[in-house]
């Protein structure tokens, strides 16, 4: 018998879901939705979330989307997707790939992140063609924004982060982050409710990542100031560009 999905957390979820995609105007009626899923809970939470009837967006469609990107010579990661996807009644592409070895390869080992990212987002937006789709949905969700900020601050010396509707292509493709409102903490929560499976991540570079980084050093942080990462998310839309400083200015 599989776990209840009307529940309080799941009322909760759907409410903010719903909330962001309006906010940001993300779904639009007729759009036909590539949802990326990673094999990570986050984005079976979204897909979860995004099947679901809605009470304030119009009609869209949805296509479930996995790259594995060929760590696992053996695949066993996407089939045991690919079971959970039949067994919950949603179509799925899967494409194989070698993205993984190759960004991690010897010849680029300064960047494999940004590498193996770069390659499959490339898949993506292929099968996003092919199919006929015009939005992309990733998983990502509030900390995942709000870590994105600190990197790219710490490493890139910008202030930038995801952004919850970014057209791109000219705006032929739109990638949109439904899960934008919503906390780690309840979007795990969430995923152990159902009981969705998880698929272990076995890039060697993730324990040691710029994100693991951050990860750790907010849950030093939040250790004296509790609100923390609400404070980041919130300053994001409080930017005062006459206290930062531009040259030429005076």
């Amino acid at each position: 018998m599989k776990p209840a999905k009307n529940t309080r957390l799941f009322l909760h979820l759907k409410k903010w879901l719903e909330q962001a995609a309006l906010d940001y105007n993300m779904i639009e009626k007729g759009d036909r939705v590539l949802v990326g899923v990673s094999g990570g809970t986050d984005s079976l939470v979204l897909l979860d979330l995004l099947s679901t009837p809605m009470l304030h967006l119009p009609h869209f469609e949805i296509l479930a989307v996995h790259i594995d990107l060929g760590f696992d010579p053996a695949h066993t990661g996407s089939e045991a997707l690919q079971r959970f996807m039949s067994d919950n009644g949603h179509t799925c592409i899967i494409k194989k790939t070698c993205i993984g070895p190759f960004s991690h390869s010897p010849a680029n080992r300064k960047k494999p992140c940004f590498l193996c990212s770069r390659l499959r987002r490339k898949e993506i937006f292929t099968i996003a063609d092919e199919e006929g789709c015009n939005k992309i949905a990733f998983g990502h969700h509030r900390d995942d924004i709000i870590e994105t900020l600190l990197i790219n601050m710490f490493f890139a010396r910008e202030i930038s982060t995801m952004m919850p509707n970014q057209p791109i292509f000219n705006g032929k493709l739109n990638i949109i982050r439904p899960l934008a409102y919503l906390s780690e903490h309840l979007v795990k929560r969430y995923a152990h409710e159902r009981g969705f499976p998880h698929i272990p991540n076995l890039c060697p570079t993730a324990p040691v990542s710029h994100r693991m980084y951050v990860k750790n050093l907010l849950r030093d942080l939040e250790k004296d100031n509790r609100h923390i990462r609400d404070n980041l998310f919130k300053a994001m839309s409080h930017v005062k560009l006459d206290y930062l400083p531009q040259k030429g200015n005076t």
